[in-house]
């Protein structure tokens, strides 16, 4: 009964947070359409590159404009929903812990991390999320896509997971702040290698590509899931790896996190 009303508590609280990042949303409409077109114009900004460097060649170490258009389009979508529902981490890397904020978290009769990452329901990531499903619509028939049943629980296995795995690298980072007061930029650091995840790994060097395959694993976040479905291969490994990716990060955010808490000392500005 215990656990049964604690889980009642996390998702009325849940409900909550969600009601009132809506009702801000109405409030600042303007602040939402700004962000939401920011992100808009900047992934529009992207694809005018690509297609600019597509008009002077064929393919891009074979891989064709349709191609990376669809691996691009992948890659956004378990982004968009880690910035949609996890963003808030990065307020814990970046002034939370510095300014003594997360006092109010340990008061709370949830999960310190669970009310964290609920607190804010980013919606300017719908951008992100548009731009990444109407380049998949515009890439799929284009790309000769073996549509079935089993590849589309494949499909949305593969981005679940894959959206674990950013929200995986941004908890281990933004827990080091426990320590440090701020890591903020260490978040950073390692979440802007999600870009190279964005274009086949074949097209760059050795060294890059065990970086974000095995030490950064954003590659499993678009490259390995998107190219299972335009080409097939090992779907153990391209989709199974995704999911052991996410398990990895996840559990070592987790306990990061936990021993984070623990040593945690309120701070003052």
């Amino acid at each position: 009964m215990s656990v049964l009303k604690k889980l009642h508590r996390m998702f009325k609280l849940h409900r909550i947070f969600i009601k009132q990042d809506l009702k801000k949303l109405m409030e600042y409409k303007i602040d939402f359409l700004t962000g939401a077109l920011g992100m808009l114009l900047s992934q529009a900004i992207n694809l005018v590159f690509l297609s600019i460097i597509f008009s002077q060649i064929p393919a891009l170490n074979g891989w064709s404009f349709e191609q990376i258009l669809f691996i691009y389009g992948f890659a956004l979508l378990p982004k968009a929903i880690d910035h949609l529902f996890f963003d808030n981490l990065w307020a814990i890397g970046h002034f939370i812990i510095r300014k003594g904020d997360f006092d109010r978290y340990l008061t709370r009769p949830v999960s310190t991390l669970f009310a964290v990452t609920v607190e804010k329901f980013q919606v300017d990531a719908f951008g992100e999320l548009v731009v990444g499903l109407l380049l998949l619509g515009v890439s799929i028939p284009r790309v000769s896509l073996n549509i079935s049943v089993l590849n589309v629980i494949l499909f949305i296995t593969a981005v679940f997971f894959a959206t674990f795995i950013y929200t995986g690298i941004k908890l281990i980072t933004a827990s080091i702040a426990f320590w440090t007061k701020r890591s903020g930029n260490i978040t950073y650091m390692f979440y802007m290698v999600n870009d190279f995840a964005k274009y086949p790994t074949t097209i760059y060097n050795r060294f890059v590509r065990a970086v974000i395959t095995y030490i950064i694993p954003f590659a499993f976040t678009a490259f390995f899931p998107a190219s299972y479905f335009i080409i097939g291969g090992n779907a153990w490994y391209n989709i199974g790896g995704t999911a052991v990716m996410a398990a990895i990060l996840m559990t070592a955010g987790i306990l990061v996190w936990n021993r984070g808490v623990r040593a945690y000392e309120s701070a003052g500005s």
